[in-house]
């Protein structure tokens, strides 16, 4: 499809100075008059729209289940959504009155993506233009962040996909390792026509996740920096001020909680929203991205101005808009900002446009037919629906995989003799790979991230305190207690994709036991577990690089990886079986006990 680009400034992305964008024409400042004389002053109203965590949802469809989306709550995904509600507040406010942001998260996460990454990727020579850069070019976006998920396929492919946006990405803290200069614009500046008034000046500064430089070590050490959110803001929003910034928004891939998840492997906090707004002066507002949580307005004080921030972010997966509304009044020879309120709105309240639907249905049905390929036969149903706390076939198949892949790529080296154990999460509740024919669909399902295999030599250990920190994930229940399966998970909020089976070894967890205590009568082929043996641990390469800072692994010796998603290898996998009988991976490896009383 042809690029129908609509221009921008846009200075070099390895110098970086930034983007500007000219509204309609600015009336000179001269003619600009303050109320005088008992006038009333100028006002103006300014409505900026954002969405985050998109991840590649363009309509409203389950590629995993190959029907329309629904969950219990009633929502609905998907940018054809978000067009119409961004159109109903254009058609409100007055598009010439509105900004239309995201805050990073967009090429990653479903089928969509992943088709148009390694399938039919956007890089080839003559290759197609990205469905979210279409889409996002269609509904007319004006500026997003970084995502960390954009890094996922590699700097080629996000510089693609950069290349296709009518719209610039922001990442003011994603420098160049050997300038140390923004390697993407910065900020955009966009200028508002003010009827008989002066123009009003919006800046949006574009902020990232620090996490990138361990999620994605592969591809961005050497390459690129990301220092801290905070320590950025504090440098860019006093030059957009003094540059005639009259309103300050911050795009931030960033969540608002003050925790991290990869513990101290880096200065920087990961989910820093708030301390951003907090610590440095200059901000209004500031759309919230990275945590997958809903927050229709959040009001921060800044420490040094006394002054309030407004922070949203709206649930992920295109199912909210947030939307900020900003008055401004002309005092003193000058926009000042009198006030801003947030809320978001619910694209289950709205129809698909049909203009995206249009646009992409192509796209969408190269992408259904893919999924549905048949690659092979199961004899049992496999379900992910206890697997969080119980040991379930159905994630034994991923280690079976996992194991098999690096026992077969160590053959030959010094490593060979070494015993290979493999690490999987239950990373959805819903996953069910059913009896009958197996589909791409079936297995990516089970595999939803675009992970990497990395082989690391642990000891025993080591093994053991690893286990010992996923065990964390359960809530203390004590041994006469009713066990209800909803709250024994979970604990400190931990998601599920940091809670790790281990395949190979044969242990119990002690629930009932405080957390740190938990692992028992751990084995290895029957016997105790040696603390000086070595292992291989087979590990994806988000918890190999640090992700859930689990430890030991982000510092143990890495001894092999590869490029080729851990997704794809299951697909080969069973499409070498031709049939997935559970006889060939499942295994006894773990159980939940209370005082070695088995919970189930």
């Amino acid at each position: 499809m042809p690029l129908n680009r609509r221009k921008f400034l846009k200075k070099s992305a390895v110098t970086g100075a930034g983007v500007a964008l000219a509204g309609a024409a600015a009336a000179p400042a001269a003619q600009a008059a303050e109320a005088t004389g008992g006038k009333k002053p100028k006002r103006y109203s300014l409505t900026v729209m954002g969405t985050t965590d998109l991840h590649g949802h363009v309509f409203n469809w389950d590629y995993f289940k190959d029907a329309e989306y629904k969950d219990a709550a009633g929502n609905a995904q998907g940018l054809s959504r978000i067009s119409t509600l961004v159109n109903q507040i254009r058609e409100e406010k007055g598009r010439c009155n509105t900004l239309l942001l995201d805050a990073g998260d967009t090429i990653q996460g479903t089928p969509l993506t992943y088709y148009y990454a390694k399938v039919d990727p956007i890089t080839a020579k003559g290759g197609p233009v990205h469905p979210m850069a279409q889409a996002m070019n269609a509904i007319g976006y004006d500026a997003a962040a970084l995502g960390n998920h954009e890094f996922n396929y590699g700097i080629e492919t996000l510089r693609k996909f950069e290349s296709q946006c009518h719209f610039p990405l922001l990442g003011a803290n994603a420098l160049d390792a050997k300038t140390q200069k923004p390697a993407f614009p910065p900020y955009f500046i966009k200028t508002f026509h003010v009827p008989g008034a002066a123009p009003v000046k919006v800046a949006v500064l574009g902020l990232t996740n620090p996490g990138i430089a361990i999620w994605d070590k592969a591809y961005v050490q050497g390459k690129l920096t990301f220092p801290g959110l905070e320590e950025q803001a504090a440098k860019w929003v006093p030059k957009l001020r003094s540059m005639g910034a009259d309103v300050v928004v911050v795009s931030a891939h960033s969540g608002s909680s003050g925790t991290s998840s990869y513990g101290d492997q880096l200065p920087y906090v990961e989910n820093s929203a708030a301390l951003v707004a907090q610590q440095v002066p200059g901000i209004d507002a500031i759309l919230v991205g990275h945590a997958h949580v809903e927050i229709p307005e959040l009001k921060v004080t800044n420490t040094a101005t006394g002054k309030t921030v407004v922070l949203s972010e709206p649930l992920a997966f295109a199912e909210r808009l947030s939307v900020f509304d900003i008055e401004l009044v002309f005092e003193k020879g000058r926009w000042q900002v009198e006030s801003v309120a947030s809320s978001v709105r619910n694209s289950n309240s709205v129809a698909d446009d049909p203009k995206i639907t249009k646009l992409l249905k192509d796209e969408h049905a190269a992408v259904v037919e893919y999924v549905n390929q048949v690659v092979g036969t199961a004899t049992d149903t496999l379900t992910t629906v206890e697997a969080r706390y119980k040991d379930a076939p159905i994630i034994d198949l991923i280690t079976k995989v996992q194991e098999d892949v690096v026992k077969a790529a160590l053959a030959g080296t010094s490593y060979a003799s070494l015993p290979v154990i493999a690490q999987a999460s239950p990373f959805s509740r819903t996953s069910e790979i059913p009896a009958g024919d197996v589909t791409i669909r079936d297995l990516s399902s089970l595999y939803v991230y675009d992970n990497t295999l990395v082989a690391k030599v642990m000891t025993g250990a080591q093994i053991r305190a690893y286990l010992e920190y996923s065990a964390e994930y359960f809530v203390q229940t004590a041994a006469d207690a009713p066990v209800d399966v909803d709250k024994l998970t979970n604990a400190n909020n931990r998601p599920d994709y940091n809670y790790d089976y281990v395949s190979g070894l044969q242990y119990d967890i002690d629930v009932a036991q405080a957390a740190g205590s938990r692992i028992k009568n751990l084995t290895y082929n029957g016997a105790a577990l040696d603390g000086a043996q070595q292992f291989v641990l087979a590990v994806n390469n988000y918890r190999a690089n640090g992700g859930g800072a689990f430890p030991h692994v982000a510092s143990a010796t890495e001894v092999w990886s590869e490029s080729t998603e851990i997704r794809t290898r299951i697909s080969e996998w069973v499409t070498a079986k031709g049939t997935l009988d559970p006889k060939e991976f499942a295994s006894a490896d773990w159980k939940l006990t209370r005082n070695g009383t088995p919970v189930f």
